[in-house]
């Protein structure tokens, strides 16, 4: 079968014609025939060596494909999966323990089966991903496709978007309610990206207002997004932060603060993006008082901030990676009904390493492997 396979870091994909095909599924396994598979930042981060991971593999953590072939297990009628059905596969977790706390304390999703299990693989990371033509994945991992989504919209959703989904939910958005962000402000630092401008949409339907954040050219994705959103979507309101600060930001939003009440003006939450330090203290000092701050991105060399920030300003500080599976089910639903979809830019797979060569030339949206190309 076709696939590409990173063998060296910082070194291009290599094409491989003749890779060998995964084994006939067993247990919850499950064989797919991926249609298209997604890029993302931690490709990127991977490729560069700075996981530490093992070579060679087989990239890509968010994808979507048909289901081949269903192991025994996979088979079972809890699952409610089946030959010939659209999935959706992110990267998290193939093959839990079952019995450590992720696992057993997981949030009302499937009994024994952990998202964050700590000795689980992760496709496109500790075991080959998507960018291949058949994929093994673990049954409890993936999702059913809603009417309505191709496999080139799906893809992006598999990491970018149940990410965004739940760092919304973390900064205290109501996403399990239609109209649930009503009454809310939230804070999009580099609102243009992959998951910047899902995020966008996402928070916009669900009712939230949205003060949506970036520089220069990635504007231009933030303008396109606000100009779709229809009717019953929160207002949203463009900032380029190399033109106007926070504070200024803030004013414009929420207006003239009393003097002595200016914690009481400002943003909810704020959901940080970029891995850059600027972006970090712009959405802090987006923040009202006993706002929250969601971490998404994990800079190498960390974050620099003022601890009386949260001290004085009873600010939350949270993490987000990744979500659990209830939480991307719900997510691909809303994503069906309500048109949310990524912009995306496809390329066939043996035109891979120009798709890697455009991802670092800042080419925007969400680059998507097509293998139907």
């Amino acid at each position: 079968m076709r696939a590409q396979v990173l063998e060296s870091f910082n070194k291009p994909y290599v094409f491989r014609p003749d890779f060998p095909k995964p084994s006939s599924p067993q247990g919850h396994d499950v064989l797919v025939r991926v249609l298209a598979a997604s890029y993302c930042h931690t490709d990127a981060v991977f490729a560069s060596g700075a996981m530490g991971q093992d070579l060679p593999r087989v990239g890509s953590h968010e994808f979507a494909g048909i289901v081949e072939e269903l192991g025994p297990d996979a088979a079972a009628p809890g699952l409610g999966l089946q030959k010939g059905q659209l999935v959706g596969v992110p990267g998290r977790a193939y093959g839990c323990c079952g019995s450590c706390y992720e696992c057993r304390e997981n949030g009302g999703d499937k009994e024994g089966y952990g998202v964050w299990c700590a000795t689980a693989d992760n496709l496109g990371l500790t075991r080959d991903g998507g960018f291949e033509e058949w994929c093994r994945v673990d049954g409890r991992q993936v999702v059913p496709v809603p009417q309505g989504l191709r496999a080139v919209d799906v893809a992006p959703l598999m990491c970018a978007g149940v990410t965004i989904w739940s760092a919304l939910q973390a900064g205290g958005v109501d996403v399990e309610e239609e109209g649930g962000g009503k009454g809310k402000t939230v804070a999009i630092i580099g609102a243009g990206g992959g998951l910047g401008h899902l995020g966008l949409q996402f928070a916009a339907k669900l009712g939230c207002d949205v003060v949506a954040v970036d520089i220069g050219g990635a504007m231009k994705m933030v303008e396109d997004v606000a100009s779709e959103l229809g009717a019953g979507a929160g207002k949203v309101t463009m900032v380029d932060a190399r033109k106007e600060d926070a504070a200024s930001a803030k004013r414009r939003v929420f207006g003239e603060p009393q003097k002595g009440r200016e914690g009481e003006k400002g943003c909810d939450a704020c959901l940080i993006l970029p891995e850059a330090q600027a972006a970090f203290d712009f959405g802090m000092a987006s923040l009202r008082n006993h706002g929250i701050c969601v971490c998404v991105s994990f800079p190498q060399e960390g974050w620099h901030f003022q601890p009386g920030d949260l001290v004085f300003g009873h600010i939350k500080m949270v993490g987000v990676l990744v979500g659990r599976n209830r939480q991307l089910n719900a997510m691909i639903n809303f994503a069906a009904k309500n048109g949310v979809r990524a912009k995306i830019r496809t390329y066939p797979l043996e035109a891979l390493n120009r798709l890697v060569d455009d991802y670092h030339k800042g080419v925007g949206g969400k680059l998507v492997v097509d293998m139907e190309k």
